[in-house]
């Protein structure tokens, strides 16, 4: 995600606990408990700070929007509706889908220990941020983690016109530190989210990344009517398959029957269906054994002639630079998401954002050379 800032806004930061107290307690206020409210956070600011901007804290205010207005139940009452053993159909009674995700990881988590595989369909969620976040949670167990979910609608099918599936992710992880593939990308070239940052910059639109009223191929923003899948033919497929697993399986709606993140109805939930996988090594290679391969996958891939100067990477490997940066650097957020996390700070009596470059203290005080303000 770019971080162009338009002409005569001051770009702004905000330091990871400092944005961790904060989503919490804005999250804890709206009526999430405080357990919940903690995970959300944390899952917000992670995924900040490994550069999934449209993912990140810029979800807060909406997440808040959707608890004020109840489409997101802050103390849902999760129903298993249907146990297999190794496979189980949740119902997550319209909960925040961070909160969703979680409680289906480590269900699936608790089943591959004892079975080696663990697989729980999710309904009746809401939006759940980045995939990743839950298959890394399932990676940092030991655990090999799939996650897809649904969404609504954005990607016109390869060939077609109106938007039919949402950007479907996929994400899997495995391994730790270094050694950890995470992969999480969506079935569209980009996400929405990208296409409403150019359009609030005046930017053109990458190659193919979308097309207009009439199917074709369009650079400019405000003329995108849907997103392309990505690689044409093959996703559309993705995107039908993310749509098999994370919605029929789930017996919930699909995508195009689904509303967008801020135009669900009032008290009703926006229905979403996600699919968690988690996998143990230790009932198939063994742990050893997957672990040895793991790093030999990673290690040859990251290691093979370049083509440029730019080395090869590794799924994660961007996402982990961009972590090790901004939690020395602070976040860096768009003037949108910037001053609402100001407006949040304010209400609750905690330190915002600060201006690029200034020092942050320890008490989130932004200093100066002569005094010390509160950004």
């Amino acid at each position: 995600m770019n971080h162009d800032t338009p002409a005569g806004a001051a770009p702004r930061r905000i330091d990871a606990d400092a944005a961790r107290t904060l989503a919490a307690t804005a999250l804890g206020a709206a009526g999430v408990p405080d357990a919940d409210a903690a995970e959300v956070a944390n899952g917000l600011v992670e995924t900040s700070l490994r550069g999934v901007d449209t993912h990140g804290l810029r979800l807060l205010p909406q997440y808040l929007d959707e608890l004020a207005t109840q489409v997101a139940n802050p103390t849902p009452k999760f129903r298993t509706v249907n146990d297999h053993g190794a496979g189980a159909l949740l119902d997550a009674d319209a909960a925040l889908g961070m909160v969703a995700g979680l409680t289906a990881a480590r269900s699936a988590a608790e089943r591959a220990r004892r079975l080696g595989a663990g697989i729980v369909a999710v309904r009746n969620s809401n939006h759940f941020g980045a995939a990743s976040v839950y298959t890394r949670y399932l990676a940092d167990e030991g655990l090999l983690g799939i996650a897809v979910t649904s969404a609504a609608s954005r990607v016109a099918p390869f060939g077609g016109v109106e938007p039919l599936f949402g950007t479907n992710p996929i994400s899997v992880a495995a391994g730790q530190d270094g050694t950890q593939l995470a992969l999480d990308m969506a079935t569209s070239q980009v996400c929405f989210g990208e296409i409403k940052q150019r359009r609030a910059e005046g930017r053109p639109l990458g190659p193919g990344w979308a097309t207009d009223a009439a199917g074709r191929t369009t650079g400019e923003p405000d003329a995108a009517h849907a997103l392309s899948p990505l690689g044409g033919y093959k996703g559309q497929g993705l995107a039908m398959a993310v749509t098999l697993l994370g919605a029929v399986l789930a017996g919930a709606p699909t995508d195009w029957r689904l509303t967008q993140v801020g135009g669900g109805t009032p008290g009703a939930g926006r229905q979403i269906g996600h699919l968690i996988v988690a996998l143990d090594p230790a009932a198939f290679a063994g742990a050893d054994a997957f672990a040895d391969g793991l790093a030999d996958l990673l290690g040859t891939v990251r290691s093979a002639p370049r083509a440029t100067e730019a080395p090869v990477l590794a799924p994660g490997d961007p996402q982990r630079a961009h972590a090790r940066e901004r939690t020395a650097a602070g976040v860096p957020l768009d003037a949108a998401t910037a001053t609402a996390l100001d407006a949040l700070a304010a209400r609750h009596g905690l330190p915002g954002c600060r201006p690029d470059g200034a020092p942050w203290d320890a008490d989130g005080a932004v200093r100066t050379d002569r005094k010390v303000t509160t950004a």
